[in-house]
């Protein structure tokens, strides 16, 4: 249900004339996919999503650090693109003020050399945090840590994909109060409900990263697109029947 949803804000947000038809056509398509669904959900109720806003001017760090990792590589801005150097990991932390909730962010990242993961995202969830792992435990796992103390290998966002180097990919990550998701490449690949779940960072200098960082680890990453926005929060929570 979630998912047919967010396609729907994908192509309102793309499309000019879908724009201005956008709370017509999305109220009616979620009237739609709820009703024939095992979920129950008081219809939102608030503004729509806010703007894009990037993360990353193209040309310098402003707004972020190098994460203090031990053993870190180099992180420099090159062609428009961030590259976290080589090292035991490598990332950066965002240092302004970022939604605990309630969000979106996208960004595009690409292996250049290494086999770990490339993009690992440390984002806020209500009052902790958690962990998007891609490309790691050798190269292909993706998944969340940590679910009820289990991390991405270990619980049932697990899942294996294989990244080609060189090739850019696009992730986009979701966040509402009670339910997690992610995308690469425009194919969903997380989809938890944790209203009801634990939700930490792998013990470790991943801490490092919050409230907001990205991090690669024995591996150079290039990133580039960084944006987020805000969401409408949701007047009810969806409840499984």
């Amino acid at each position: 249900m979630r998912q047919a949803l967010v396609l729907a804000r994908r192509f309102l947000d793309n499309d000019a004339m879908a724009r201005a038809w956008g709370p017509l056509l999305f109220a009616a398509l979620a009237a739609a996919v709820i009703g024939g669904s095992g979920y129950q959900e008081t219809p939102a109720a608030g503004p729509p999503a806010a703007e894009w806003q990037s993360l990353f001017d193209g040309k310098s760090l402003r707004g972020w650090r190098e994460t203090p990792f031990t053993g870190r590589g180099e992180v420099r801005v090159k062609d428009g693109t961030i590259i976290l150097g080589k090292g035991f990991m490598t990332g950066i932390t965002w240092t302004n003020s970022f939604p605990r909730s309630n969000y979106e962010i996208r960004f595009e990242a690409a292996r250049l050399e290494g086999s770990d993961f490339f993009a690992g995202i440390t984002f806020p969830v209500n009052d902790s945090h958690c962990s998007w792992i891609n490309g790691g435990w050798g190269g292909r796992l993706v998944g969340l840590s940590s679910l009820d103390t289990y991390d991405a290998s270990e619980n049932e966002t697990a899942t294996l994909m294989d990244f080609e180097k060189g090739r850019w990919y696009s992730f986009w990550l979701l966040v509402t109060t009670d339910r997690i998701q992610a995308w690469i490449d425009e194919q969903p690949v997380i989809d938890v409900y944790i209203g009801n779940r634990e939700i930490s960072l792998r013990p470790g200098e991943i801490e490092l990263s919050k409230p907001l960082g990205i991090a690669s680890y024995s591996t150079t990453a290039a990133l580039r697109k960084l944006e987020y926005r805000l969401l409408a929060p949701p007047a009810g929570a969806a409840k499984r029947q």
